[in-house]
């Protein structure tokens, strides 16, 4: 056939065939865009840090921060030697401090939840309700100034029986003190702990609405997360993943699954000694979270370690080595977010996330870059690889390890042609760059 001559295109199928399977599928594509309706492409906090709600004060985001950069100087006053504690290279040595320190006068803490259950324990009603009161004031007040983390909320008591009444009316409580003092924040975040059965997932769904209704906020106003924290969570009897039906139960308002390292762990007879979130059963439980929230919007978030950076230096090293190390794991294995129990964790958790981000940031930026401007490279690239690339960088930039202006400088693309990438159905725009 010479060139340019038509080529000749036949079919033998009916036109009305593909209708019908259309019209046949038509259900099926309805069910995948609400059970699957993908990653809201909103920031996630790279950690949450959860403070006994009696100890919660007006201060208490600047107060971490302060202590933790007190720890810097007490520890590793300086980039070499904090690099010398962690094993970094001399080129992420010190932007990597810097950034870290920066991060700590800035924005120490990005999540934060009141705990009115494990780190609270039981307590008189009449003070558990003030304490609820003095939660919602403190957080509407901390919006209000600009002292605010970027997410804040409460993790209640959980839906079993023995704590459920007060668990409910310490939400009321809580929720309606914020409502009184001018409404609901954005960055609002609940937290429901212990949950074995879907139907504890459906019961929290009824309380929202209700609240909703009661102060009249827009239907799914307020979403929460769910803490997996027993094995009941992950396997029920049946041999069925729980935790996929939790997702399901929760209507399109649960936000996170986040992993309780200590009580899942307890819960499967291993050792206090080994209660870790490198624990196999850990990564069991982590994996079967990860698929169960795959393309549903909901986000998976690892849990905590014990071992507290204090006492003298040595121990304070090793203490921020094995964070730091568990930090890095954790990123390694797509769970971008995770629980900081004491101040001195917080060096550690941002040196991690900042050191995973800069040391890929150029081979990212320039696999993204070819892609967008259809240049081969050594790797081949797709639409999905496109998108884990454009999200790599886009959570980089959220937690302050990228800035924008290096990112355009190696790629030629704006935050709004990462986001293209990153959310599919956006318009993934090919190429700014040039």
């Amino acid at each position: 056939m010479g060139k340019g001559q038509q080529e000749n295109v036949a079919t033998s199928l009916a036109g009305a065939v593909s209708e019908e399977i259309s019209a046949s599928l038509a259900p099926v594509d309805a069910e995948l865009e609400r059970r699957y309706p993908g990653d809201p492409g909103t920031r996630q906090p790279v950690h949450t840090v959860y403070v006994p709600a009696d100890a919660f004060t007006a201060d208490t985001v600047r107060s971490w921060g302060d202590r933790a950069l007190a720890a810097l100087d007490e520890h590793a006053p300086d980039a070499a030697s904090f690099a010398a504690v962690l094993g970094l290279g001399d080129d992420l040595a010190g932007p990597v401090y810097d950034r870290m320190r920066a991060k700590l006068e800035r924005e120490p803490v990005e999540d934060l939840r009141v705990d009115f259950e494990d780190g609270y324990g039981p307590r008189p009603d009449a003070e558990e309700d003030e304490a609820a009161a003095r939660a919602a004031r403190l957080i509407a007040q901390a919006y209000v100034d600009g002292t605010a983390a970027p997410y804040m909320g409460i993790r209640m008591k959980c839906m079993e029986a023995p704590v459920r009444r007060r668990g409910i009316r310490t939400l009321d409580v809580f929720l309606t003190g914020l409502m009184d003092a001018g409404g609901l924040p954005e960055g609002l975040v609940l937290t429901l702990p212990k949950v074995t059965y879907a139907e504890q997932v459906t019961a929290m769904v009824r309380l929202l609405e209700e609240f909703e209704k009661a102060r009249g906020l827009a239907p799914g106003r307020i979403g929460f997360e769910i803490q997996i924290e027993t094995s009941q969570s992950i396997l029920a009897t049946d041999g069925t993943a729980t935790v996929a039906r939790m997702i399901q139960a929760a209507e399109g308002r649960a936000t996170g699954l986040h992993y309780g390292t200590f009580d899942y762990s307890a819960c499967l007879g291993v050792s206090a000694a080994h209660q870790a979130s490198d624990h196999p059963a850990a990564d069991h439980a982590k994996a079967i979270m990860q698929v169960a929230a795959a393309g549903t919007g909901v986000r998976v978030s690892d849990g905590s370690t014990n071992v507290l950076p204090v006492g003298p230096t040595e121990k304070v090293h090793d203490a921020w080595r094995l964070h730091y190390g568990l930090t890095r794991r954790a990123l390694a294995r797509a769970y971008y977010q995770g629980w900081d129990m004491h101040p001195g964790h917080i060096p550690t958790r941002y040196a991690a996330v900042f050191a995973f981000y800069r040391e890929g940031f150029e081979q990212a930026a320039g696999r993204l870059t070819r892609y967008a401007s259809r240049t081969d490279g050594d790797v081949m690239d797709e639409p999905a690889t496109a998108k884990a690339l454009s999200g790599y960088l886009l959570r980089g930039l959220d937690c302050g390890a990228l800035d924008i202006a290096e990112v355009a400088r190696l790629t030629g693309l704006t935050r709004a042609d990462l986001e293209g990438f990153a959310t599919p159905g956006r318009g993934n725009l090919t190429a700014s760059a040039k």
